[in-house]
């Protein structure tokens, strides 16, 4: 589940962030952005999210206007510190209004109505992708999903990393990869990093209540770091 958080005071923003991840771990936190102008640049600018998490008051106005300059169908959970909105909210593609701090039973109510809306429960199962076409220069190759140890991002350039320590190119952004990927098998381990389970050895404690993964890609042990965001998701996503 791609989301949008359109949050223009920072705790609130990481709270959110914190508590999606928590009740959601293959959900991907798109973008945030605190204002109008530049909400309204990013609808445009990238592929529709399946969520918008979105406070009400913004710093340059009330985000309502965002939508009188764009046409969206996505669903919208919107959140505020006050209640004096509510009819103009359900004027929109509101699931739920939820006033602030937003808590985590809260949220957590109005996921699960957007799962009834939506149908979830009647989708037929997703499939994923079982194999890429990857590339070493100018020659393309078939790679399984089963032999991928982790993709990297590095200056906009996505690389697959094999078991045997092989590193491709993929024609991919990790956001991309987190929709096609199965959730079972991958985690997203902070912005530059999507990991598979079978290739993680072990896992410690890192600074700042990170993690530090030691991951098998060759003949190499790389260390890669669980930013401190996703380390509760990573902890539930590990026990699924």
């Amino acid at each position: 589940m791609r989301t949008l958080i359109v949050e223009d005071e920072p705790l609130a923003a990481e709270r959110l962030t914190v508590l999606l991840q928590q009740l959601r771990p293959s959900a991907v936190v798109a973008a945030v952005t605190d204002s109008i102008s530049e909400t309204i640049q990013w609808l445009n600018e990238n592929p529709s999210p399946d969520l918008i998490l979105m406070d009400i008051q913004l710093s340059d106005g009330p985000s309502f206007e965002i939508f009188r300059t764009i046409k969206s169908e996505c669903p919208i959970i919107l959140t505020t510190a006050f209640d004096s909105y509510a009819m103009d909210a359900f004027k929109l593609m509101s699931i739920d209004y939820l006033l602030k701090p937003v808590t985590k039973s809260a949220l957590k109510q109005a996921l699960d109505k957007l799962d009834l809306l939506s149908g979830k429960n009647t989708i037929l199962p997703k499939t994923y992708k079982s194999r890429f076409l990857a590339r070493i220069g100018s020659r393309s190759f078939f790679i399984d999903t089963t032999d991928i140890a982790y993709f990297s991002a590095d200056n906009k350039i996505v690389y697959l990393n094999a078991h045997d320590g092989t590193r491709y190119i993929v024609d991919y952004t990790l956001e991309s990869l987190e929709l096609v990927l199965d959730p079972r098998q991958f985690f997203r381990l902070n912005r530059s990093i999507i990991v598979q389970a079978s290739a993680i050895q072990h896992i410690k404690p890192y600074i700042n209540s990170r993690l530090k993964l030691n991951v098998k890609a060759g003949s190499n042990l790389d260390e890669l770091i669980v930013s401190r965001e996703r380390v509760p998701a990573f902890r539930e996503w590990a026990e699924s």
